[in-house]
Formats: structure tokens, C-alpha cells, sequence
């Protein structure tokens, strides 16, 4: 054989093994991306499942707040009603003090009238 077809050979052999050495590699970076994908992906799914407990527990604490909110919304009601009916017995009884007054003073008239004749 020849030094030229030595040559040849050893350089095909070079560049069977550079390629499958390239092919090996880049078969590794791959199978390390196909594992950091799903690393990744685990921990997005334990990031949504985080999540979603945190929207049930504020739902449910919005919903507290509601039937809260539900319940004072009518004690308002309740208080403005009653405070309406305060408001019109006072002003009743205010007409009451007036003309009890009035007559306090008309009953002090004629006593003084009466104790004057005595």
C-alpha cells in the first residue's frame, strides 16, 4: 500500500471519528436539554399548582368579604330606618314639649292672675 492511500485512510478514519464524536456531543446537549426542559417544566406545574391553591384561599376569603360587606350593607339599612323613626319621634315630642310650654305659660298667667284677685 501506499503512503498516499495510508495518508487517505488515517484521514478517513479521523474524520469518521471527529464526526461521531460530534454526533455523540450534540446527542448529550441534547439529551441535557430534553432533562432541563423537564426540570423546567416541573417546576412551572409546581409554580401554577402554587398558584391555584392561592386563587382558592383568596376566593374564599373574597367571599367572606362579600357576605360581610352583604350583612353591614343591611344593618345600615336597619340603622337609617330606625334613625328616621328616632328622628320623627323626636320632632313629635318636641311638638309636645312646645305646647306643654305653651300651656305651662298660659296655666302660670292665670295662677298669677288668680293669686293677684286672692
Amino acid at each position: 500500500m501506499s503512503t498516499g492511500a495510508i495518508v487517505a485512510i488515517v484521514i478517513g478514519i479521523a474524520l469518521v471519528c471527529s464526526g461521531a464524536f460530534l454526533m455523540l456531543r450534540e446527542a448529550r446537549d441534547r439529551a441535557a436539554e430534553r432533562v432541563r426542559m423537564r426540570r423546567d417544566a416541573r417546576d412551572h406545574r409546581a409554580q401554577a399548582d402554587a398558584g391555584i391553591a392561592r386563587a382558592r384561599e383568596l376566593g374564599g376569603e373574597a367571599e367572606l368579604h362579600r357576605a360581610e360587606a352583604h350583612r353591614h350593607a343591611e344593618l345600615a339599612d336597619e340603622h337609617s330606618q330606625r334613625a328616621d323613626e328616632h328622628a320623627a319621634a323626636a320632632a313629635g315630642l318636641q311638638q309636645k314639649v312646645s305646647r306643654a310650654g305653651s300651656a305651662a305659660g298660659r296655666h302660670d298667667a292665670r295662677a298669677a292672675e288668680l293669686e293677684g284677685r286672692v
